[in-house]
């Protein structure tokens, strides 16, 4: 599956820190539980990423 593809798949998402100074993305889906811990560096560049592409996307709807 491309990341442009469109999906049926439905998921919980969580963000927060952890006890141990790490950020925690924690993904649910069709029973499958997924924590991805990651620095506070990291998390940052994560947090950039979808700006730029939540920007990226704003720009694409606007264009019909």
């Amino acid at each position: 599956m491309s990341i442009d593809k469109q999906s049926e798949i439905s998921a919980n998402l969580q963000i927060g820190p952890t006890s141990l100074g790490m950020v925690r993305i924690y993904v649910e889906a069709d029973g499958v539980e997924l924590p991805l811990d990651f620095e506070p560096e990291e998390a940052l560049e994560i947090a950039e990423e979808l700006r730029a592409a939540a920007e990226a996307a704003q720009t694409v709807g606007t264009k019909k």
